[in-house]
């Protein structure tokens, strides 16, 4: 290597070390935007966790409808009249009706004791309004069954009637959904009935009603 190609080596290791230099120099100022992206995203997770938990007390609070079901706290007793065969007279037995609010009045809890064709029944249900989808739901389990029932529904306040919607397997037709309809009316403070109606092969008809009563 002649001086020449030496100088020319130098010259260029030298620029070489300065840009390498102002590279450094500048890194700190590229970092920023990553320092500003950061903090906006710790102010987007803050926003995003404020939106849940606005939307969960929005998902549990205690509304006007749910106090409005403290209506069916207490101790009933009931008349239950069971529409089997239309060529038969229906079918009364008497039981009772234990109902309380819980978690707070967001939900009713009942249990039923009573008879069906001469044996012991018993069931549990709840009764609730759920925020989320605006509207009223019940639930129900018994003695004589393995499923769960659910039915969705609204509240009419001119005729102080509850309306559900729903619909349960066939026992006898397996793969067959019944559509069912309940209806509670609520008479005064101390009565109030229920009544079920079931549709087949297109033609509703009512085949059960429960008169409660408070003393």
């Amino acid at each position: 290597m002649n001086a020449m190609q030496m100088i020319r080596v130098g010259a260029l290791s030298a620029a070489l070390a300065l840009a390498c230099d102002a590279m450094a120099i500048d890194k700190p100022a590229a970092k920023a935007p990553a320092k500003e992206t950061k903090s906006a995203s710790k102010e987007a997770s803050g926003n995003d966790q404020k939106a849940m938990m606005e939307a969960m007390q929005r998902m549990g609070e205690v509304r006007a409808e749910h106090k409005q079901l403290d209506y069916f706290a207490g101790e009933w007793k009931t008349m239950t009249t069971m529409f089997m065969d239309p060529k038969a007279p229906p079918e009364k037995s008497e039981g009772k009706s234990h109902v309380e609010s819980k978690f707070g009045g967001r939900y009713i809890e009942m249990h039923y004791e009573g008879k069906f064709q001469g044996q012991t029944f018993n069931g549990e249900g709840l009764i609730g309004f759920d925020n989320l989808k605006g509207k009223f739901f019940n639930t129900w389990i018994d003695s004589m069954s393995t499923g769960m029932w659910l039915a969705w529904g609204t509240y009419d306040g001119a005729s102080k009637t509850y309306t559900f919607h729903g619909s349960m397997d066939d026992p006898i037709a397996a793969g067959t959904q019944i559509k069912v309809r309940e209806v509670i009316h609520a008479v005064d403070p101390k009565h109030y009935t229920f009544e079920w109606y079931e549709t087949r092969k297109g033609k509703e008809a009512k085949t059960m009603q429960i008169d409660y009563a408070k003393d």
